[in-house]
């Protein structure tokens, strides 16, 4: 064991990591908290009993599956008196704007004056046009990275702890007038709620992500690959959903009543060109 601790946002971005000469134990971040019931109280047991649920439920994941994956990776952030340093790994999107406020307020159960937190999070770059995950760097590029991360306090933590609590009421009103800007070490989560109100239901029961699925498919996209890799594309360029192919494959499942298959091919019924 080392002094730093290292936690990522994902598997991809650890592999990357690993080709690197940066030094510390690594915990991955296996979640996605934008999707699902969530409760206020990160690492509780009804927090778990609520992932459990979804992933089980929703994503088809056996609970032993989860466990071994998820839940055994994150509770070793339960005690890290060990070390001097911790550094979060996360990107400017949606997906990962929620789960890195949900990881501060875990931390701050087990906050300590000695330890010292630092955040690395990927976004705006001199020199390009699109925002930039962490697979967008090489393993040289990490070091960079490393070398120019932010500080993060106590009342840093107290503040995403805050915007997290707001993200679990899950309150349109409550989401449009707070201030997710005043911190301004997490330069990102305005625009990832901002985000995140386009998926709040219209009346008609869709929101921004079923419209664009039903137009795509309008425009004749009618295999299913093909319609989540548009997606993909869509949100790269247009959004910071920030979104895996899984989600979007839920998104697609969940528009039965405005859509045809016919033979591994889709189609809008007549709910469906109604509503287009």
């Amino acid at each position: 064991m080392t002094d730093i601790l290292h936690i990522l946002n994902s598997d991809s971005t650890h592999e990357i990591f690993k080709q690197t000469s940066i030094t510390g134990d690594v915990v991955v971040w296996r979640e996605m908290l934008c999707e699902g019931a969530v409760v206020k109280d990160v690492g509780s047991d009804p927090f778990w009993k609520e992932r459990y649920s979804y992933f089980e439920n929703e994503l088809r994941v056996e609970k032993l599956e989860y466990y071994d994956k998820t839940i055994k990776e994150i509770i070793r952030l339960q005690d890290i008196s060990n070390y001097k340093e911790v550094v979060l790994w996360f990107e400017y999107d949606l997906f990962c704007q929620v789960n890195l406020i949900a990881l501060c307020t875990y931390l701050l159960k087990s906050y300590r004056k000695d330890i010292r937190y630092f955040l690395v999070c990927t976004g705006r770059e001199k020199g390009e046009n699109q925002l930039q995950s962490l697979a967008d760097y090489s393993p040289n590029e990490y070091k960079v990275l490393y070398q120019n991360k932010t500080r993060i306090s106590r009342n840093h933590l107290l503040f995403a702890q805050n915007a997290w609590e707001i993200y679990v009421e899950d309150d349109i009103n409550t989401l449009k007038t707070f201030d997710f800007n005043q911190s301004k070490k997490f330069v990102y989560l305005q625009a990832a709620i901002d985000q995140h109100l386009l998926r709040f239901k219209d009346e008609n029961g869709l929101n921004q992500i079923d419209y664009k699925i039903l137009n795509l498919i309008k425009s004749g996209i009618y295999n299913e690959n093909e319609l989540i890799k548009e997606l993909l594309l869509w949100q790269k360029e247009q959004t910071v959903y920030g979104f895996v192919n899984i989600q979007y494959n839920n998104y697609i499942k969940k528009l039965s009543d405005f859509i045809l298959v016919e033979n591994s091919r889709m189609k809008l019924n007549k709910k469906g060109k109604e509503i287009v």
